[in-house]
């Protein structure tokens, strides 16, 4: 039985929880930061191959706003956050109130491009936070790196390592919300957790999952 056979709806539901957890914490931030009610959900969580992951980010050609993190301590591996250029765009644009900014533009403004690497630090260290605090492990995040590029060409990065041990990867489905525009998603991204089989292992010992 291959690690992935082992991962059941189970193991999900509890990665799921802890996401909704940490998307709570994140709303809190961004709410403070564009100085209006956020909302954030966590609707899914899958664990999918490589190729079924190359779709879920709309094709290795589908131009990205992505930023990568190395998770370090107890737990490690890699953590990415997916977002179209349209939805990058669209949330930066209200982040910095300039309705004229855009990932597509170059040279990318400093203050954009700062503004999205921020985005990320928040969603990602408020998912990470919430996972170290059920499983009492030290786990944390390295500084973010964002690209702006094809799908393809971001993920890889990622893949090398991770494609020695897995060739699976969980995917945790992010939507924001903003107060009132009712159900209509204003960003809807992904992320996609890479830790080696190792790290799932602890992290679901330490949960009381087996």
């Amino acid at each position: 039985m291959t690690f992935h056979d082992k991962i059941t709806s189970l193991h999900l539901d509890v990665l799921k929880e802890i996401g909704n957890i940490g998307a709570a914490h994140a709303a809190t931030a961004l709410s403070s930061l564009l100085n209006t009610k956020i909302d954030m959900r966590v609707p899914k969580v899958e664990m999918v191959s490589f190729n079924e992951m190359m779709e879920r980010g709309g094709g290795a050609d589908q131009a990205v706003a992505g930023i990568y993190l190395r998770i370090e301590g107890d737990a490690k591996g890699g953590m990415f956050f997916i977002l179209p250029i349209e939805q990058a765009n669209h949330f930066i644009q209200k982040l910095i109130r300039d309705e004229s900014f855009d990932f597509r533009q170059t040279p990318v403004s400093e203050l954009g491009f700062s503004a999205m690497q921020e985005l990320g630090n928040i969603l990602s260290g408020s998912y990470l936070s919430a996972l170290s605090d059920f499983t009492s492990l030290k786990i944390y995040p390295t500084p973010p790196a964002l690209s702006i590029d094809m799908f393809g060409a971001i993920i890889s990065f990622g893949l090398i390592e991770v494609s020695q041990v897995s060739d699976h990867v969980i995917v945790i489905d992010t939507t924001i919300y903003e107060e009132n525009m009712g159900d209509t998603e204003t960003v809807r991204g992904h992320f996609f957790l890479l830790l080696d089989p190792d790290s799932f292992e602890s992290i679901f010992r330490a949960l009381g999952v087996s």
